[in-house]
């Protein structure tokens, strides 16, 4: 696109195939912002996929009735956020800064005692006040037994100035620049803030501001409590979802910081596919590239400058807009994330696909870029500023493990081993940057991982493996087979003109065959699945840790489990025992019911694969009844929008999942199905 059409489309609010993010208004942060109504958010969607259909979509179906307004659990459950105490909306930064999207926070790790997480902020630097003095975080909390609040909350205490003043304890952070993008906009800078916070006896509500600006809050941990935490996945909408009948993307994120009002919440666990960057292909740098019919034209294709500013200035808006807004953004302003990418992060399918097709420019560049920002967005580190340290402990961010170089990508894998609590450990494998057809980490990626997880302290009884795509999952092999086939009826189809939805757009495979290759059952990767199960046993018993995977992509929910195959031992002694537990989405359309029926039926075959380690696998009829509290004939997979809720239990050493499903479509209210993993026994 010539300039010229370009900052003309700007300055009409429209950038290519995404709106152009415009600054927030003074005093404005995440707290305050908010996505379209529902309706005007499927419209937005559906202007930019004319022609998009659901990876789902069958002829004939419907998706149920979904909740009215008046259905909707009290008031302003999709509202906007009430507005701030007056005194605190009042406030303003000074020195001002013009807010892109922010304040994000991300949690990293504790170690020696140390709470360590950071904050991060975008602001538009051409009418931002950054120099000589770089923006200022002011961290907050009780340094006694009574409980703070927010400045305006002292209103209606009788304690003086002084008594205020020594009850607090105050640590002021500069930021770090890590990042400028410039856009037709001007410079947009990155400032990322340090936070240490020391443990103590209790539980800490750590109150803070920017700049002196509005005054916002998160919890820390007290140093022998574990964490309870929150797990989801697949936060966004595919294209061609009726997003109204879902109300949008808020109403589970509702119920998100509804139970965090009531009991505080430490951290956000997403477990891939925190945003859905599939939109980019209808940038109009890059549908012509997109478009193109002849596969050999397309791998040859080369880079030009346009795609490559045409991919950061989607990234860079897509980001701004989706993180700063509705539910989601104001979670992430009260509760550190930590993140795990999946290929909705990047581009649907990348890394599963054929190697030709991963190596030509244009996709591979994707895929640089993609991870390029989510590690900028998600994970507040960029290489070029925070270093790539082999050694444990040594990245700014302390709970990073870099891996082995990417495989179409320049960028190296950046594992995550992070402190839950004395008793609880979590794990963030990188299954994306090394993805091929034929390998989801290579053997250096493992070495180091597992050398950190024999190096874990000796208290720890569980530790979580979070994986994007489930590593106990339903066989689709016959499937598998059928869709590789140069017979395959779909495929045959969609070259003759008559189904082209049938085909992905990047190298005119069956649509659906990527989705199959990125799961850990594919034939391709059934080897490296059963030796990482096996490795993780052998450190289980070893280690007298628990090990529990949680994992998402597949849009239901439900639970697996590990055992030993050779005679019945009750799982609290079983050195074979891991569960599974697979929450996805909180935004995202569930499949229909006969694509829950189908997986259902496939999880009912036993399996020998490692029946060789005396393992057996299957899946845990967990849903008996429905939400609505009726008798369910498909009873281990359910088809709702749903995240996980997941404390310890002191008392009986085991780790509480709560899978919390949307009772009804749209509505914002769940119901609880429980289970629970219990601590090494032997």
């Amino acid at each position: 696109m010539p300039v010229a059409k370009a900052k003309a489309a700007f300055l009409r609010g429209k950038l290519g195939g995404i709106n152009a993010v415009q600054p927030m208004q003074d005093g404005q942060q995440n707290e305050q912002s908010a996505l379209p109504a529902a309706h005007e958010y499927n419209e937005e969607l559906h202007d930019q996929h004319p022609e998009a259909s659901s990876a789902y979509a069958m002829p004939g179906y419907k998706p149920p009735t979904h909740a009215t307004a008046a259905e909707l659990p009290g008031p302003g459950t999709l509202a906007q956020p009430a507005p701030l105490p007056e005194s605190n909306a009042k406030r303003r930064m000074l020195p001002h800064l013009q807010m892109m999207t922010g304040p994000m926070l991300r949690y990293d790790t504790v170690k020696d005692g140390i709470y360590h997480a950071f904050l991060m902020i975008v602001v538009a630097a051409s009418n931002s006040d950054t120099a000589p003095i770089p923006p200022c975080l002011l961290l907050e909390w009780d340094a006694s037994a009574q409980h703070i609040g927010f400045e305006h909350q002292f209103e209606h205490l009788t304690l003086s100035e002084q008594e205020k003043e020594e009850k607090v304890n105050r640590r002021a952070v500069a930021g770090l620049k890590i990042f400028t993008y410039y856009g037709l906009n001007g410079a947009n800078d990155f400032w990322r803030f340090k936070i240490e916070v020391p443990l103590s006896d209790r539980e800490e509500e750590i109150f803070y501001s920017i700049n002196k600006g509005p005054e916002n809050s998160f919890f820390v941990p007290a140093r022998n409590q574990n964490m309870r935490w929150v797990g989801h996945s697949c936060n966004g909408f595919s294209s061609g979802v009726d997003t109204a009948a879902f109300n949008g993307p808020d109403p589970l994120w509702r119920d998100v910081l509804r139970k965090h009002e009531e009991k505080p919440l430490h951290v956000l666990i997403g477990g891939g596919d925190q945003l859905y960057c599939d939109p980019l292909t209808m940038e109009p740098e890059i549908a012509p590239w997109i478009n193109e019919p002849d596969p050999e034209k397309k791998r040859k294709a080369p880079l030009t400058e346009d795609i490559r500013l045409a991919l950061d200035r989607f990234f860079f808006n897509k980001y701004c807009s989706w993180f700063r807004s509705g539910a989601f953004g104001q979670a992430i302003a009260r509760i550190p994330m930590l993140n795990i990418c999946d290929d909705h992060d990047i581009i649907d399918g990348f890394g599963s696909y054929d190697d030709a097709t991963q190596a030509c420019p244009i996709f591979s560049t994707i895929g640089a870029r993609g991870m390029f920002w989510f590690l900028l967005f998600q994970q507040f580190i960029v290489d070029e500023i925070d270093g790539l340290p082999t050694t444990f402990g040594q990245h700014p961010s302390k709970s990073t493990i870099i891996g082995g170089p990417g495989a179409w990508i320049p960028t190296p894998s950046h594992s995550f081993l992070s402190y839950l609590g004395p008793q609880v450990y979590i794990c963030l494998l990188d299954c994306r940057s090394e993805r091929k057809k034929d390998q989801i980490c290579s053997r250096l990626t493992y070495d180091r991982v597992f050398a950190e997880l024999r190096a874990l302290p000796d208290e720890v009884d569980h530790l979580v493996m979070l994986l994007g795509v489930p590593i106990l999952y339903p066989r689709m092999g016959l499937i598998e087979k059928t869709l590789e086939s140069k017979w395959n009826p779909m495929t045959l189809a969609a070259k003759m003109g008559l189904m082209p939805s049938a085909v992905n757009k990047f190298n005119k495979d069956a649509e659906l065959l990527d989705d199959l290759n990125d799961h850990w059952c594919a034939s391709l990767h059934k080897n490296e699945r059963n030796w990482f199960i096996e490795e993780l046993q052998k450190s289980q018993l070893d280690r007298r840790m628990r090990v529990t995977f949680l994992s998402g992509d597949v849009h239901a929910t439900c639970v697996s489990k590990l055992f030993t195959h050779s005679k019945k031992i009750e799982p609290r002694v079983d050195p074979r025992y891991m569960l599974q537990i697979v929450s996805s989405a909180i935004v995202n359309t569930p499949p229909p019911p006969p694509v829950i029926t189908m997986v259902s039926t496939f999880g009912k075959k036993k399996h020998k694969t490692l029946h060789h380690a005396d393992t057996d696998e299957e899946l845990i009829p967990i849903f008996e009844t429905d939400t609505d509290d009726s008798k369910l004939k498909q009873n281990t997979v359910m088809g709702r929008r749903n995240y996980v809720l997941v404390d310890h239990h002191l008392e009986s050493g085991e780790l509480g999942w709560l899978i919390q499903v949307e009772v009804k479509q749209g509505s914002g209210t769940t119901k609880a199905y429980g289970i629970q993993a219990p601590p090494p026994g032997w």
